[in-house]
């Protein structure tokens, strides 16, 4: 496998690929802070210091504080908060579902739940139990005069967030299908006065405890929201270009952004600060995607590689195997990736392994353009976290649900879903339950196409699958 060092942003100004001095946002002066003394909905530039004196003091009054209790006292006591807690969900748990098990039991099965999920071997095989969607059942929400670009889930599975090429923010409802907020988009140049975007929304994510809401846009703009409340805290720059990717690492506050300035920046959102940024790509960067570990991956368009970001270790790893631009990326486990091209494969990858582990060609069949004969090109994947089932956009007139074979060395093809439109986004419930996808008359990305025929929507699959439910199991996947 290929690897490289990934440059930091320390680097001397003015060399090539390096970063150049921000642009400043209209009304900005006059209200910058140290990061520890932010007012909220200020701007935080990848410009500056990641440390102030105030954040510095706090930290050394923390370090203080630690020292009083031993590395092993803190292991212990962090220990027994973990078990309390995981012992309460599964009473709760159980108690619902009038489970027989003790909950010594439930405790055990989760923590060994847990373990093969850091390890990257956690693999719930639903796919097979998934019974084909009913087109009747789909439900649809309106609500963006434009298409919709990107969307997430809640951790709780009770709400979407969506966002659209008019630059509008929508909260969604998921059991009602209400509009619980609506963030309008603004004209050009408004964002300091508009509280929402002036321009198209590419790309956002959710933090693993619902907290905030990052979105990105091809104004070179990342907004950050308090969730609850569609309230706007923060704005960050410092990207060069449009903000493509977003992935908050699960755990944690901290923020991942990728740009088509073919550069990632990190960022601690509940500090409100800039941390670096790592270079690396030769094209614009599409995708981007993390988890647990600090670490994020990332799909390079026309440069035709996926690269894994290691943080820690200051350094990037590069996986070849699409023939065109590869458009979107996901992370299924901790271990394993699925991405999409315009060429119109979906790829399985192994992070240990330097080509892919599977290749689907031609996923979504072949399409007449200009007299010839081209594949539909992959708009959106997304993966059922930690499991077998796949499921991948295109503008063919389906979404299409994939089932990974042992080991992710195989793809094979379950149930075609028929929507019309491009596919920009997909994303499973966190319980497995639904799909929900973005659909628009245009490609997230640019306007090769435009499907009048389309609705610019949010559409809701119900999943429903065979009464039997395998328990997890660790297969041997590298």
């Amino acid at each position: 496998m290929a690897a490289a060092g990934s440059r930091r942003a320390k680097a001397p100004r003015g060399a090539p690929g390096r970063r150049r001095p921000r642009a400043a946002v209209p009304g900005a002066e006059g209200r910058r802070r140290a990061a520890g003394g932010r007012a909220a909905d200020e701007e935080v530039s990848s410009e500056s210091e990641p440390e102030s004196p105030a954040l510095r003091r706090r930290q050394e009054v923390t370090a203080e504080e630690e020292l009083e209790e031993t590395p092993q006292e803190k292991k212990l006591r962090l220990a027994k908060q973990y078990l309390e807690e995981l012992r309460r969900y599964e009473e709760e748990r159980a108690a619902d579902e009038e489970e027989e098990a003790g909950p010594v039991d439930l405790i055990g099965d989760r923590l060994k739940e847990d373990v093969l999920e850091q390890k990257g071997r956690l693999q719930r095989l639903v796919a097979k139990d998934v019974q084909p969607p009913d087109p009747a059942s789909i439900r649809v929400l309106r609500g963006h005069q434009l298409p919709v670009t990107c969307l997430v889930i809640s951790p709780d599975d009770m709400f979407i967030f969506s966002a659209s090429k008019d630059g509008s923010l929508i909260k969604w409802e998921v059991e009602s299908g209400k509009r619980l907020c609506v963030v309008p988009g603004g004209k050009k140049g408004t964002e300091e006065r508009h509280m929402g975007h002036a321009s198209q929304v590419l790309c956002m994510a959710i933090s693993s405890d619902g907290k905030y809401l990052a979105t990105g846009d091809r104004n070179k703009l990342i907004m950050i929201w308090d969730a609850a409340t569609c309230k706007r805290l923060h704005i960050f720059t410092g990207h060069r270009d449009a903000v493509s990717g977003l992935s908050f690492q699960k755990g944690t506050h901290q923020l991942y952004s990728a740009s088509h300035d073919r550069c990632v920046k990190v960022w601690n959102v509940a500090e409100n600060a800039y941390m670096e940024t790592l270079f690396g790509h030769q094209d614009i960067i599409t995708g981007l995607d993390s988890l647990s570990r600090e670490c994020c991956v990332t799909s390079g368009g026309r440069d035709g590689t996926v690269r894994l970001w290691k943080i820690p270790e200051e350094s990037q790893l590069v996986f070849c195997g699409h023939q065109g631009s590869i458009d979107c990326i996901q992370l299924i486990n901790e271990e394993h990736m699925v991405s999409g091209a315009d060429d119109g494969s979906v790829a399985l990858w192994g992070l240990t392994k330097k080509k892919p582990l599977a290749l689907a060609r031609q996923a979504h069949g072949l399409q007449e353009a200009q007299g010839l004969q081209q594949p539909y090109w992959i708009s959106a994947v997304a993966p059922l976290r930690n499991s077998d089932l796949l499921a991948t956009g295109s503008h063919s007139g389906s979404v299409k649900l994939w089932k990974c074979g042992e080991g992710f060395r195989k793809l094979e093809p379950l149930w075609d879903i028929p929507l019309v439109g491009f596919v920009n986004s997909l994303k499973f419930s966190a319980a497995g339950d639904f799909l929900v996808a973005g659909l628009g008359q245009e490609h997230r990305l640019g306007r090769w196409w435009r499907l009048k025929e389309a609705k610019n929507s949010i559409c809701i699959i119900p999943l429903k699958r065979r009464t039997t439910v395998p328990s997890p199991e660790a297969t041997d996947t590298l």
